[in-house]
């Protein structure tokens, strides 16, 4: 008879013996990268809403060739230069509202429309643009170069009231 081993109750118990699992490893590294890809498409969707909120699809500025085209295409042309300049020259068919009136006249521009704002050379074009946005505007852009360059690429213009 074999006598077996009698432990001592002053003694820890031995720890058990577990059979380790080559898997939670593995499942430790597929939440990581998961984690990784979710936080990626979060700051991206945040990125794409401020850019939504910012001019729908539009980018902040346009070429004359691409102003001329969302003319074309029905497009809402917003003049910001002043009534002197408009009587010059102008676009066919645009709007006249100075840049130092438009906060006060938002009012009077279709929401449910792309609106390209045009100016002299391009600078108050971009300060009117910001303006719209500012108040709420999603379909607005900004045409580079100004009304000089829309000239210089020989587009029409008319004078005139």
């Amino acid at each position: 008879m074999s006598k077996a081993k009698k432990r001592n109750p002053s003694q820890p118990k031995p720890a058990a013996k577990t059979k380790r699992s080559g898997w939670a490893p593995l499942a430790a590294a597929v939440l990581l990268v998961a984690a990784i890809f979710a936080g990626a498409l979060l700051i991206q969707n945040n990125n794409q809403a401020v850019v939504s909120a910012a001019g729908a699809d539009l980018p902040d500025e346009i070429s004359v060739e691409q102003a001329f085209q969302k003319r074309e295409a029905g497009s809402f042309i917003l003049d910001v230069r002043q009534p002197e300049e408009w009587e010059e020259y102008h676009l066919t068919g645009s709007t006249l509202i100075p840049l130092d009136e438009l906060a006060e006249r938002v009012d009077e521009l279709p929401r449910d429309q792309e609106i390209v704002v045009v100016c002299r050379s391009g600078n108050r074009s971009q300060a009117g643009r910001d303006i719209l946005v500012e108040a709420g505007f999603t379909q607005v852009t900004s045409m580079a170069g100004g009304l000089k360059e829309w000239k210089t690429a020989g587009y029409s213009t008319v004078s005139g009231q």
